[in-house]
């Protein structure tokens, strides 16, 4: 496969991060809605800088016999990466500035700047200052100090240029005032103008007015606002043997005190200052990154909380399965499997598999595989209860989930506490499997229950991204599921092959390959062949180049593909019979679905796996055949509705564009609410039996 195939992993990230700038963009979406969105952009991209542009960089500094081994050249897409970063931050200030802010003021809300107040609302910013703020500043001299100051990853800073006014001729003098939104709210409600429009003052803007009392004694010349990301990646040597557990512990203390991978400043800052710090803080060229007069914009997740305005989506009711939350859920699975599809349906069904399970006198064993968690989490309370009443209870746990290897360990600390056996990561592998078991005793008999699912144990994830599971009681498929987890409790490779399930580093690539040359044969033999894939990411590099094969044989192939994807669609005369879309939209479109038509006898699976290097080689997946037909029928036509998308879709291709995608059927196709609404008749039909 050429390289002009393929698009680096990092850059195609990009696009899909530029898909969320999109939104802010689109004046069809709710206000506040548009500013979440900016908010999840500038999250995405902290964390970006702190891992991917971090390891980049690393990748630069190594020696050139390692760098031969790499198929890319890192110096080259680390420049393409911050050209295409520095565009970016650009239109994000024109969205804020031109089109947020002037839509605020149409809904009688306004940014304030201290310019623009009356004395009534400075006279409250400066009381708010006195009694707010000004106990948690501590300004830091730079000249003449022989200590480098250290900036906090992620922390919002300001820089000062001042000059002494007693001293005839003095020299500039540099500040740095910690802005501190870690202590106060960075958005602060002041009075309402004449008019009675609603005012917000940003916390950076209060302090900035009242610079003056911070330096009493000095000319305030200017102030810029400035921000450290810190390399956050984990460096962890996945050898066979030692205390991973310990080497995480030790490595998650250096996530503050990492280098640095980015300095964000204020684009409007002189070039003279700039160079000034790039020397206090050896900052090179490549590691700079001009934004606008605010960073930390993550923070606008909280902006419209201090608001009495709803600008929001109007609220989706989850759908209740009757089934799975009235009477006892076991024997409702034994007869027959259910789909839960949330965030539009309830999640409650799966809090109430384990409440249920912790209480029932019928329930001997419970096994979780646990990779991210909710902080308060009525299923890890489940547990423990669990526990108390006598059962048998398993957790492992995967404490190399990113940004949540603390929250885990914290778990796996209280789950051991009570009594259940916690099992934690394998060294060299992550464990992403999202499966459960439940055992029942019934007449000296064991029956088994599980659940299968695209997501996590996380009833807070739940409300918020888009997944698939299944309950069932199918006794082939859990004697499968049993062996993962008897891999996962004692390290012994199964000595049987999995004849339904598809488990990564075991045999899922090698199932995933022979279903796609499955559909080239028929194709060659003149047979119809389509392969629709659903997915977060495609990126393994093997599987891109038998998706072109399997283009360029006549198979139809699909892919609805949310974050990175690296294959290149609609390169004439070679991925032409390959379409990509990106769907983003209120809810996180996390599910892995594979179809694969087989000669007619489609196969529709389910998956926790992303087509990525490291979901099929370094991970313990799942990938679960929808045996039912009814649910298989009900996930083809989902996923048919999100194929018929027109508004919230854009075409992946090889012009790199993300136009938005017209779908050939008439009106508006919304491919999210339209889930919702052909579910709510799916559910209405089924509780009413």
């Amino acid at each position: 496969m050429k390289q002009e195939h393929y698009i680096h992993r990092d850059l195609s990230w990009l696009s899909f991060n530029y898909r969320l700038l999109q939104e802010a963009k689109d004046r069809n979406v709710p206000l506040y809605d548009r500013m979440k969105f900016l908010a999840i952009y500038s999250s995405n991209l902290d964390e970006f800088f702190r891992v991917r542009v971090a390891s980049l960089k690393n990748l630069i500094k190594i020696g050139k016999k390692t760098k031969k081994s790499l198929d890319f050249e890192p110096l080259e897409v680390l420049t393409n990466v911050l050209d295409t970063v520095n565009a970016q931050q650009v239109e994000f200030s024109e969205i804020f500035q031109n089109e947020i802010i002037e839509d605020l003021k149409k809904e009688g809300i306004t940014i304030g700047r201290p310019k623009n107040l009356s004395e009534q609302q400075i006279e409250f910013i400066e009381n708010y200052f006195d009694q707010n703020v000004i106990p948690f500043i501590q300004p830091m001299l730079l000249n003449g100090s022989k200590i480098k100051p250290f900036l906090n990853n992620g922390a919002l800073y300001l820089v000062v240029e001042l000059k002494d006014r007693e001293l005839v001729g003095a020299p500039l003098q540099h500040s740095i005032i910690k802005i501190p939104s870690d202590f106060t709210n960075r958005f602060v409600v002041v009075p309402s103008d004449k008019k009675g429009n609603e005012v917000i003052m940003m916390l950076d803007d209060i302090i900035r007015h009242c610079q003056k009392d911070i330096f009493p004694g000095y000319q305030i010349i200017d102030s810029f606002s400035i921000k450290l990301t810190r390399d956050a990646e984990l460096y962890i040597d996945d050898e066979f043997e030692g205390d991973l557990i310990e080497k995480i512990r030790k490595n998650l203390s250096k996530r503050k005190v990492g280098l640095a991978s980015r300095l964000v400043y204020d684009r409007e800052m002189p070039i003279h200052l700039l160079e000034y710090l790039m020397e206090v803080f050896e900052i090179d060229e490549i590691d700079l990154t001009p934004e606008g007069r605010y960073h930390n914009n993550s923070d606008f997740f909280k902006f419209a909380k201090f608001l009495s305005k709803d600008l929001h989506e109007p609220a989706l009711k989850p759908l209740i399965i009757n089934d799975l939350v009235n009477g006892n859920i076991f024997e409702r699975i034994d007869e027959k499997d259910y789909l839960l599809h949330v965030p539009y349906h309830s999640y409650l069904p799966v809090i109430n598999f384990f409440e249920q399970a912790a209480e029932d006198p019928t329930v001997t064993h419970i096994k979780i595989i646990q990779y991210r968690v909710a902080k308060v989490s009525r299923i890890m309370n489940a547990l423990r209860k669990a526990i108390k009443n006598g059962k048998k209870v398993t957790a492992f746990i995967e404490v190399k989930a990113r940004f949540d290897e603390k929250a885990n360990l914290d778990w796996g600390e209280k789950l051991e506490a009570a009594g259940v056996d916690v099992f934690y990561s394998l060294p060299g592998l992550k464990v992403h499997s999202k499966m459960a078991l439940v055992r029942r005793e019934i007449k000296g008999e064991g029956q088994f229950f599980g659940f299968f699912s695209t997501g996590n144990f996380h009833e807070e994830t739940a409300k918020l991204y888009s997944d698939i599971g299944i309950f069932t009681s199918n006794k082939d498929l859990l004697k499968e599921a049993r062996r993962i987890f008897k891999y996962l409790e004692t390290k012994k490779r199964p000595k049987e092959d999995f004849k339904l399930l598809a488990v990564g580093t075991f045999d899922l690539k090698p199932k995933l390959k022979n279903l796609v040359k499955n559909e080239i044969k028929n194709a060659k033999n003149g047979k119809d062949a389509t392969i629709i894939l659903k997915m977060n990411s495609l990126q393994d590099r093997e599987m891109i180049d038998l998706l072109y094969d399997a283009g360029r044989a006549g198979v139809k192939v699909t892919l609805i593909v949310r974050g990175i994807c690296c294959i290149i669609p609609g390169i004439p005369d070679y991925s032409n019979n390959i379409e990509a879309f990106g769907i983003i939209d209120r809810f996180l479109e996390h599910a892995r679905v594979f179809i694969f038509h087989n000669d007619g006898e489609e196969l529709v699976f389910l998956s926790s796996a992303d087509w990525m290097v490291r979901n099929l080689h370094h991970r313990i997946e799942t990938m679960v055949p929808v045996l039912d037909d009814k649910i298989k029928k009900q996930i083809k036509e989902i996923i048919n509705i999100q194929l018929l998308d027109n508004v919230k879709s854009r075409r992946i291709h090889y012009k790199k564009n993300n136009n938005y995608r017209k779908s050939k059927s008439e009106g508006t196709i919304r491919s999210q609410m339209e889930t919702y609404n052909y579910l709510i008749k799916k559910v209405n039909k089924q509780n009413a039996l």
